[in-house]
This record gives C-alpha cells, structure tokens and sequence, in this order.
C-alpha cells in the first residue's frame, strides 16, 4: 500500500478538522503519481480531485483498501495501517502550521528515502516532495 501525505515542517496533517493546504499543483502531481490507478481516500478530500484525471474511490476506512492501493490521507492517524503500508509519498510544504492531527509514523523505524524534489507550487513557492519505501 502506498500513503500520499502532505504534512507541515513539524508534521501536522490538519488544523481545527480541516486540511492545512490545498495547492493544486501538488492535486496535479498526485494524480499523475497515479498513473491511471484509483487514488483511495475519504470523501472530505473528494473535493480537492473533482474534474480530475484521476479515478477516486471513496472509503471510510483505509484498512478497506486493497494491499497495492494508493491512499491520499488528509484526516486520519496512519499508525493503524504501519504494517500494510510499503511506500511512503510525503509532500512538505516547507512551513510551520498550528495542527491538531499529526503523522504518527516514525520513518526512522525502516523507511529509506529514495526519491527528494523540491518544485514551485500554486500556493507555496517551495514544496518538497520525499518517497520512502520499507
């Protein structure tokens, strides 16, 4: 399983129940990212995907997703996945954010770094993008 996160420099996901950013350049490369795959998520990021190239699959639990999916999480703890997920897509805005929900997974713990770009988003004039595999 893959995880699509988009966190803050001190690894918030969500302010006050409500995504921190939302930068359609980043919406563009995830759906690229897809390469023609359904993107999994909940439906309170369906929003961030209308009128997308991109196939979506709503689910109110990621365990529900199939072992190969790809997930876009905006809103839930990732630790009760830890032991399904294999690849890791983080994008950073390169900010500091209030947050309430923070991810809750240790790359130290296994994770290797195998990808880093920076590229100009709409909303952030830098976003990092880092791919981790187990």
């Amino acid at each position: 399983m893959e995880i699509i996160v988009c966190l803050d420099d001190r690894d918030g996901m969500a302010f006050n129940h409500r995504r921190q950013s939302s930068d359609m350049v980043v919406t563009e490369d995830i759906c690229a990212r897809a390469g023609g795959a359904p993107l999994y998520l909940r439906a309170y990021s369906l929003p961030l995907f209308k009128d997308r190239d991109v196939e979506t699959v709503a689910v109110d639990d990621f365990s529900q997703a199939p072992a190969d999916a790809r997930c876009f999480v905006e809103d839930q703890p990732l630790s009760p996945l830890a032991e399904k997920i294999d690849i890791l897509c983080i994008y950073r805005w390169n900010r500091h954010y209030p947050a309430d929900l923070r991810f809750d997974l240790a790359l130290a713990d296994g994770w290797q770094l195998v990808e880093s770009a920076d590229f100009a988003g709409h909303s952030h004039e830098k976003i990092t993008r880092e791919v981790y595999h187990r």
